[in-house]
């Protein structure tokens, strides 16, 4: 009984996810987990995103 619980789970959490990805990218998001929503500069010319590459443009 143990085994379902946590597989239906483990399924509920694939699924919202996968329903998270797809409404992202149907609103235009190039980065969806980008935590500046998509509008950092390493984000506008391709999505190469952790937005590492916009910090280390700011320290310039």
């Amino acid at each position: 009984m143990k085994d379902i619980i946590i597989t239906a789970v483990i399924a509920i959490i694939i699924v919202f996810a996968g329903f998270y990805v797809y409404k992202a990218k149907k609103s235009g998001k190039k980065c969806i987990g980008c935590p500046d929503g998509g509008s950092c500069s390493a984000c506008k010319n391709g999505c190469s995103c952790g937005c590492s590459a916009s910090e280390k443009e700011n320290e310039k």
